[in-house]
């Protein structure tokens, strides 16, 4: 039994919470400042790209200057502006596309120590917080809301620098070329900022439900890839895309809204900017045509020219907002991983678990996933080292639970689980949990060699000692049978080999572990009859010496276990022998007569 996901209503919830920008940029500027030499060496190079670019009006305004009405145009000093005017802009382009590069370098850098820091979180965190998340949503966060911060940082930052720098290069000469026509700016910028913190405001929460709701779809959409058979075999083909289909739709309809406020700004401020220049324009007209304060057609040129650089820039800032909010949306929600407290497996004054014998007890433990819906109830267990420990029950009875406790995956609430008589609290967890071995009933195997798969957990294993392993599993023969032998690369998941195949390298590779205990939860459910018998006798004589808790459905392969404890409702109603546990004609014997009943 898992400790329930996280709900849509919770998600939702977590999506209306305010974004928290300044602490959001806060930690982005921590990842920023490995690069932050080059980060301003950046900087630099976009203020000299403005300047350049700031010269361009004002050597466009002296060529005009030079033509007269007279007949004593100077020519050569037009083509003298005009080269001039070239190489400034040529200039100031390839300062800007060296910038650009460098800026890209700093956000794939940062993005890089990013995703490595999230993703080694995700691997120390405790398994009880992947059993509140869909494994898409996980994803999602380590994938597009990494890349939507890399992609704002690498385009939006510069867009930004280098506006910002342009704006005040433009309001500075304007000033010098004609002061009082900068009071047109004394309304429209007023009027920019207002729309634009309007807007901002209804957009921040847009975009933090938008990363929800895309996370929701593709923790939907992972659990429907990884199922496809199951949805296959059951028909539920409609179902599923009509939920695919509502849950589309609500992530459509997020982005949609987050894109129409976080879009509409960049219009509203350029309308307003397209009025400052119609302004500009009527004023300079009236000022050169009744000769007030001594302006002249080339500097009511410049002036224009630099009322659109000055104003371009307001509109471009205008326009990245809503992709700067998206990117804080994505920013927070890698944060809010990495803020989560992760398994600490070195505990301080935690000792290692050392010459272990394997005496194993459950002492009066109570434990729940939910703190109100206890799965064990006063559950105890004794097992001297080198036994074998059955555990049966009926499914949601508590088995896996108690395997939970045992290494650590969660702590009992109620009572104490020790190992050689100390509290496994006492005990590092990466020592305990060296101490066992597992088999699943989930098979896991990942893209690599059978050799690769059967030696994971176990440094250093020679080729000859894992042919002597699976040799002594009865399933050397099989593997000589592949295509390449122990050399055969398995696809992810191991697609290519049947579902029984899988049970048997990972059995394998269980036994090839040293480790003085050994866990068995349901590790031949999905090995056939026959091949159950074959190996059977295999896993009995590497089983001998160790500490052995086994959870099984087909009670018949666990008649020989030195106890088999039945479970019911969380605790313990029956233990004992195969033999005794018959002869009371009690739950156990009532479990095991159903299984052949029903054949």
């Amino acid at each position: 039994m898992k400790e329930p996901r996280m709900n849509v209503n919770d998600r939702r919830s977590f999506a209306r919470k305010k974004v928290n920008v300044k602490y959001t940029l806060s930690r982005l500027f921590g990842y920023l400042k490995p690069s932050l030499t080059l980060f301003i060496i950046v900087f630099l190079g976009n203020m000299l790209s403005v300047v350049l670019s700031l010269l361009g009006p004002y050597v466009c305004g002296l060529a005009i200057g030079e033509i007269k009405t007279d007949g004593t145009t100077d020519f050569n000093a037009i083509t003298y502006y005009c080269i001039l005017l070239v190489a400034v802009y040529i200039a100031s382009e390839v300062i800007n596309y060296a910038t650009t590069v460098g800026m890209a370098y700093v956000a794939r850098r940062m993005t890089k120590k990013m995703r490595g820091d999230l993703f080694k979180r995700l691997v120390n965190l405790p398994v009880g917080y992947f059993d509140t998340r869909q494994a898409g949503d996980v994803i999602s966060v380590l994938s597009y809301d990494i890349d939507t911060v890399g992609t704002s940082l690498a385009n939006d930052v510069v867009l930004v620098l280098k506006s910002a720098v342009q704006i005040i290069g433009s309001l500075v000469m304007m000033l010098v070329i004609a002061a009082p026509l900068v009071a047109v700016f004394a309304v429209t910028i007023p009027l920019s900022l207002i729309i634009t913190r309007v807007i901002t405001k209804k957009v921040q929460p847009l975009y933090r439900k938008r990363s929800a709701e895309l996370g929701e779809l593709n923790g939907f959409a992972e659990e429907v890839l990884t199922g496809q058979k199951t949805t296959k075999a059951y028909n539920r083909e409609e179902e599923i895309l009509s939920r695919f289909s509502d849950k589309n739709e609500k992530a459509n309809e997020a982005y949609t809204r987050a894109e129409y406020l976080g879009t509409i700004s960049g219009p509203s401020v350029n309308l307003v900017n397209n009025l400052s220049l119609t302004l500009i324009s009527v004023l300079g007209a009236l000022m050169y045509a009744f000769g007030w304060f001594g302006v002249g057609i080339s500097q009511i040129t410049s002036f224009v020219l630099y009322s659109r650089k000055f104003s371009g820039p307001i509109n471009e800032i205008a326009n990245v907002i809503g992709e700067f909010q998206s990117s804080v949306a994505a920013a927070e929600r890698v944060f809010t991983v990495l803020d989560e407290k992760e398994e600490v497996l070195e505990e301080e004054g935690a000792e290692a678990l050392e010459n272990v014998r394997g005496d194993v007890a459950l002492k009066g433990v109570t434990f729940g996933y939910l703190p109100d819906k206890p799965v064990l109830k006063d559950f105890s267990l004794n097992a001297n080292g080198g036994d074998v420990i059955a555990i049966v029950g009926r499914t949601g009875a508590g088995k896996t639970t108690v395997i939970n406790l045992l290494m650590r995956f969660y702590d009992a609430g109620e009572g104490a689980v020790t190992v050689d008589g100390k509290d496994i609290k006492s005990l590092t967890r990466s020592s305990l949990r060296s101490a066992f071995t597992m088999v699943l009933q989930d098979t896991w195997l990942f893209a690599g060699t059978v050799y690769e798969n059967i030696a994971y957990g176990s440094e250093g294993a020679t080729r000859e000692r894992v042919e002597e392993v699976c040799k002594r599993a009865k399933i050397h023969s099989f593997i000589t049978r592949l295509p390449q032998g122990y050399d055969t690369y398995l696809s992810d998941n191991a697609v290519n080999i049947s579902t029984g195949q899988k049970q048997l390298l990972t059995i394998a590779r269980a036994m090839l572990s040293p480790a003085p205990m050994l866990i068995l939860d349901e590790a031949t459910s999905n090995v056939d009859t026959r091949t159950e018998r074959i190996i059977q006798s295999a896993m009995t004589e590497l089983m001998r010496g160790k500490t052995c808790f086994v959870i099984a459905h087909r009670l018949s392969t666990i008649r020989n276990a030195d106890k088999i404890l039945v479970v019911e409702d969380g605790r313990v109603i029956e233990q004992g022998k195969h033999e005794e546990l018959m002869a009371r004609g009690g739950a156990y014997s009532r479990l095991y007569n159903s299984q052949f009943e029903s054949y």
